[in-house]
């Protein structure tokens, strides 16, 4: 675990979110229609924004939820730059946004994953849900942002 990487509650820019997306495997994750207005929205409005930073204070990770502070945390996006994988930083992140949300006793986290992901997240203790219903009528063109 990399100790010299802080997290901290930080709002982004949206030029600053989409730089980092550059870096991770989550660039693919959003639809191609009104990408930067719809990005803006998210950095603007997500209750739960945390962002770990190197010493050289270069965005290493982020994760993006939302939540009631009472009951759920669903987490709408979770990275860390592919330079800075397997070094417990998006372990780190899940953790405070557990406790920024309310603690392990009172919030359930909830959110969608990539097929690749899922080993993350079941080393972290969490199971596949059959209880999540689903409504998405959008525009969904697929890309990657480079």
């Amino acid at each position: 675990m990399d100790n010299s990487v802080i997290i901290k509650e930080e709002r982004l820019s949206s030029e600053e979110y989409i730089d980092f997306l550059k870096r991770t495997d989550l660039g693919s994750q959003y639809p191609k229609e009104r990408f930067e207005q719809r990005i803006k929205k998210l950095v603007d409005n997500v209750s739960v924004s945390l962002v770990a930073r190197n010493q050289e204070h270069k965005i290493v990770g982020v994760l993006f939820g939302l939540t009631d502070y009472a009951y759920w945390l669903y987490i709408t996006d979770l990275g860390v730059d592919r330079a800075y994988l397997h070094q417990g930083i998006g372990s780190r992140l899940m953790k405070t946004a557990l406790s920024v949300a309310g603690g392990e006793k009172d919030i359930a986290v909830y959110l969608i994953v990539n097929d690749k992901a899922i080993p993350f997240y079941e080393k972290l203790g969490m199971k596949k849900a059959d209880d999540v219903m689903q409504y998405n009528h959008i525009d969904w063109t697929e890309f990657t942002v480079e």
